[in-house]
Order: structure tokens, then C-alpha cells, then sequence
């Protein structure tokens, strides 16, 4: 035994004042037992072995590993937890912060319960210029343990709270066997499939760990979990039905025809209802074509009157349509202008098309009184009928580069 209680796993990349923000952070720890941080750099070209040495030289108990090249992230935190020596574990992001007072209470709960593999709870979103804590990711009510391959419970509990099991401290002794490369299935629900084959599983109402979403050193960066959140709807899908082959082959959920059908409709129904989070990014981004794709897919789950689509549907249209049109517009080097026949509001319509990422490249214009015959081959046009397009081209613009307002807005149903 090495005497130390706890790991603190912290994967890092070229981040190295995020870094340093953790470590003086992990510096304040009082925990009341021995713990160490084991830090994998990932062949970093910034300075995060000065900032890691700094830390070493004030006495934190830290052991720095550093890979020859750059392995990814997966392998890189491996390497953390292969090298480290604590009776429990946490990852920790390396631009993250651990509540300090809360660990010495979940170590007391794992230490209580000896059953439990690994102890979940939510996290904060922490806003670190501001200094408060802006939502949790989940909640739940109460402190709950799940039996030891009490799958069905677990699995009623995750769908119907919407539960993310993303951090956790962990007993290092399920660890290695648990944490095993996933690909297609997201990872919390696989690794909680291993966890609950092996062990009993807890989910504790108070949080641990706050994500930091507003950086104090790059404030107007994007959050990372915020492109999982905006791209891995079918990761999700795919983790909560690795978690179901686990329940179904060890015989601890049905394996029927209705069952599986069932199961089916509820991860569809899950997943669908992370795509209404992911329309609202995409939305905010102004990415209409993609929160459309989006939609369809929610439409067929049943959920196209969804509050965040329900007002979008008749905007999808127009908006998609014009977002096309800039698509195919900027994809064409030669393309300086853009007109747009019989338009009553051009300025508006130009501002809209900016948002929705035309070049900066292309003037926006409304029918020109004299045509220039230097225009023919760098001028698009967006025609509201079939003769105006006609009447377009005879007057000697590329009928290439002439858009009928139908071609542009045919493919989008609602």
C-alpha cells in the first residue's frame, strides 16, 4: 500500500496557464489524507513543464509524466491513471477546479460504503470572471445508490432525469478494467455499464467539480462540453444501448421482442430531446441548416412541435433558403456580387445573409439600373420566378450562376 487515499488524474495539452489556474487552486488543498496529482502532458510545446517544475519546487505532491508525442486524448489520460497509485480516482480537466471542501466528504461516503465502485455527482457551470456558479448539468433530489447490476433502475433513472454520469470519483481498484476505449458509445454510459457490473454505482445530490465555462484567461472562448453537447446526439445513443447489451446479455433486462422495441423508442426519445439542446447552439450560432437537419430528425421522433423548433418551423424556409444561397455563393472564387431581383428591404436582406456567413467578399445588391458586361461571369443572381430568371440570362449573366427563389427553399419541409 503507498498510503495514498486519492488520485487526481489531469490530462493537458499546450493549456499551460489553465494549468497553472488548477494547480494553485489544488495548492489551498487540506483534504485531511494523503493525495498526489499525476499530471500526462501530451508532448505540450508550450511551457507546462516551467509551470508543472514550479509546482513540484513549492512541495504539491505531484508526479509529471509527459509522452514523447502527442498520443491523443484518450491514451493520455490512461497514461495518468496506469501511473497512479491512490485507493480512488477523479479526473480532472486540466482547466477545471475540484470543490475542495466536498472531496473529503465523498471520500467518507466511498469509505462508508465499501459496495460503491464509483460516486457520481453533478457539476457546476462556473462562470470564473464573475465568480459564481451559473447551473448545475443536472440535479437530482436526494443521495442515491443503485445495487450492483441494478440495471433497470439505472437505466429508468438516466432517461427520465436526463443524466450525464461525467464525474465521479472512482474506487482505483474497478479503474483499470473499466476505463477501456469507446469510440461510437459515449463513454459515461459505457463506463457506467462496467462500474454497475462490478460494484454498486452512486449518484450524490451535491457537486464536486465546477467546468469552467467563462474562462478568467480566454473569456469569450467556447466551453468544450458545448460541441459535445452541439455534435454527439448519436454517441449518446449509441453509449445507452452499449449499456443495454450489458444489461440484456447478463440476463438483467428483458431480451423480448416488445422489450427491445421499447428500448429502442426510449433512446430514440432521449436522443431526440438532446438534439432540441443541440438546435439551439447550432441556432445561436446562426447555422440554420444544420438546427433544420436537426429538426427532421426530432419530427420523426414526434417531437417537431417541441418548444425549441416550434417557433423555428416557419423561419426554416426563408432562413435555410438564404443560408444556401450563401453556401453556394462563397463556394465560387470568382463570385463578387450577389443581386437579388424584385427585393423590397436589399439592406436587410444583406445584413441576414452576413450573420448567416456570406463572404465578406461579395456586394449584396438590388437590380442595377445599367448592367456592366464585366459582370456576366462574377455575378450571382436570386431570381424570385422563372421569367425573371429567363430575363436575367438574356441580358447576358451566367445562367450558372442564376438562383431561382424555389431551387433554394424546395428542399426544406416542415
Amino acid at each position: 500500500m503507498t498510503g495514498i487515499k486519492l488520485s487526481i488524474c489531469i490530462p493537458t495539452y499546450n493549456r499551460a496557464e489553465y494549468l497553472r489556474t488548477a494547480l494553485e487552486t489544488l495548492a489551498q488543498a487540506d483534504f485531511g489524507f494523503a493525495h498526489e496529482i499525476v499530471i500526462s502532458d501530451n508532448a505540450s510545446s508550450d511551457n507546462t513543464a516551467e509551470v508543472v517544475e514550479s509546482f513540484i519546487a513549492r512541495g504539491l505532491p505531484l508526479l509529471y509524466l509527459r509522452m514523447p508525442e502527442n498520443m491523443g486524448a484518450g491514451p493520455n489520460l490512461t497514461n495518468a491513471i496506469q501511473h497512479a497509485s491512490g485507493e480512488y480516482m477523479v479526473y480532472q480537466g486540466d482547466d477545471d477546479l475540484l470543490i475542495l471542501p466536498r472531496i473529503p466528504e465523498v471520500i467518507a461516503y466511498l469509505d462508508a460504503n465499501p459496495d460503491v465502485g464509483a460516486c457520481h455527482a453533478p457539476w457546476y457551470l462556473y462562470d470564473e470572471v464573475a465568480d459564481y456558479d451559473m447551473s448545475k448539468f443536472y440535479s437530482i433530489d436526494a443521495d442515491l445508490k443503485f445495487d450492483r447490476q441494478d440495471y433497470a433502475g439505472m437505466f429508468e433513472f438516466i432517461v427520465n432525469r436526463h443524466i450525464f454520469p461525467e464525474i465521479a470519483i472512482y474506487r482505483m481498484s474497478h479503474v483499470r478494467s473499466c476505463f477501456v476505449p469507446r469510440h461510437f458509445c459515449f463513454w459515461p454510459f459505457s463506463y457506467l455499464a462496467h462500474f454497475l457490473d462490478q460494484s454498486a454505482v452512486a449518484f450524490l445530490r451535491e457537486p464536486f467539480y465546477r467546468s469552467v465555462a467563462v474562462s478568467r484567461i480566454a473569456p469569450s472562448r467556447e466551453q468544450a462540453g458545448f460541441n459535445d453537447a452541439m455534435t454527439a446526439w448519436d454517441s449518446y445513443r449509441g453509449g445507452l444501448e452499449y449499456f443495454l447489451h450489458f444489461a440484456t446479455r447478463r440476463g438483467l433486462m428483458l431480451r423480448t421482442e416488445e422489450a427491445m422495441a421499447l428500448y429502442s423508442r426510449t433512446c430514440q426519445i432521449f436522443t431526440a430531446l438532446r438534439m432540441a439542446v443541440a438546435v439551439r447552439f447550432w441556432v445561436a450560432r446562426n447555422d440554420y441548416i444544420r438546427a433544420y437537419e436537426l429538426y427532421t430528425r426530432m419530427a420523426i421522433a414526434g417531437f417537431d412541435d417541441h418548444p425549441e423548433v416550434r417557433d423555428l418551423r416557419a423561419q426554416f424556409p426563408g432562413l435555410v433558403g438564404l443560408q444556401t444561397l450563401a453556401d453556394k455563393v462563397n463556394a465560387m472564387p470568382e463570385m463578387e456580387r450577389l443581386i437579388f431581383s424584385n427585393a423590397p428591404d436589399v439592406a436587410g436582406l444583406e445584413a441576414t445573409l452576413r450573420d448567416l456567413g456570406l463572404a465578406a467578399r461579395i456586394q449584396v445588391m438590388g437590380d442595377p439600373a445599367v448592367d456592366d458586361p464585366a459582370w456576366a461571369s462574377t455575378t450571382a443572381v436570386l431570381a424570385t420566378t422563372a421569367d425573371k430568371a429567363a430575363e436575367y440570362a438574356a441580358r447576358g449573366y451566367d445562367p450558372h450562376f442564376i438562383f431561382e427563389e424555389k431551387d433554394v427553399v424546395q428542399a426544406v419541409v416542415v
